[in-house]
């Protein structure tokens, strides 16, 4: 196990092997194996790109975040600008059904609200607005709506598994309460395993998995 020292070392040397992230700006301090970050970077997307980086160091058991995004001149925007870009954003992706989500800018930062019918529209629809220039943070509130009924998801993701993990299908119980699915059971591999969550994942109107599979 590496002490706190090591952590913060491995933590530094990432944040300085990612090319998106000015590595001079942030302090790293570590205890118990929490990594905590503070500082300021020039945009938003540099900010979550740190986060991610100490995420990827093999020891982290957490990552508060403590960075402010201090933007240069050059890449400040009013709210309306920043608004107008985003609604932009939203319309042109192809993912994102028209008119489902609703978009708030207050200083420089994005809070998503609406509904949508899978949890990667959810997802791409940060993504999206994340690089522009001028955002400052983004609050996803989102949700992610069951658009049928909860026979027809089991029936789906047991019609899935059929395809995807034949060989387990039969082992795995798929338990489900409003748009919630928990896997149960055993399978042999990790592999089956994961196939098992994506056909949960892939059934209409999911909107979180539970893995409680065990490897046998």
């Amino acid at each position: 196990m590496k002490t706190d020292a090591q952590l913060q070392q491995d933590v530094m040397e990432e944040l300085a092997w990612e090319p998106s992230v000015n590595a001079t700006e942030i302090g790293v301090e570590v205890k118990d194996g929490i990594v905590t970050l503070a500082g300021h970077v020039a945009s938003f997307v540099e900010k979550h790109a740190a986060e991610r980086a100490a995420q990827r160091v093999s020891g982290v058991k957490a990552v508060i975040v403590e960075i402010t995004v201090k933007l240069p001149i050059d890449s400040r925007r009013s709210d309306t600008d920043i608004a107008a870009a985003a609604l932009s954003a939203l319309t042109w992706h192809t993912s994102l059904p028209a008119g489902a989500i609703g978009l708030k800018v207050e200083n420089g930062w994005l809070t998503l609200t609406g509904e949508v019918d899978w949890p990667y529209q959810k997802f791409v629809a940060e993504q999206a607005l994340k690089p522009l220039r001028g955002v400052t943070g983004v609050t996803n509130l989102i949700a992610v709506k069951p658009r049928v009924v909860p026979d027809d998801v089991k029936r789906k993701i047991d019609a899935a598994l059929q395809r995807q993990a034949q060989r387990e299908a039969g082992r795995i119980d798929v338990a489900i309460s409003g748009g919630t699915v928990t896997l149960s059971g055993k399978v042999h591999s990790a592999a089956e395993r994961h196939a098992a969550e994506r056909a949960a994942w892939s059934a209409p109107g999911v909107t979180a998995v539970f893995d409680h599979l065990s490897l046998e």
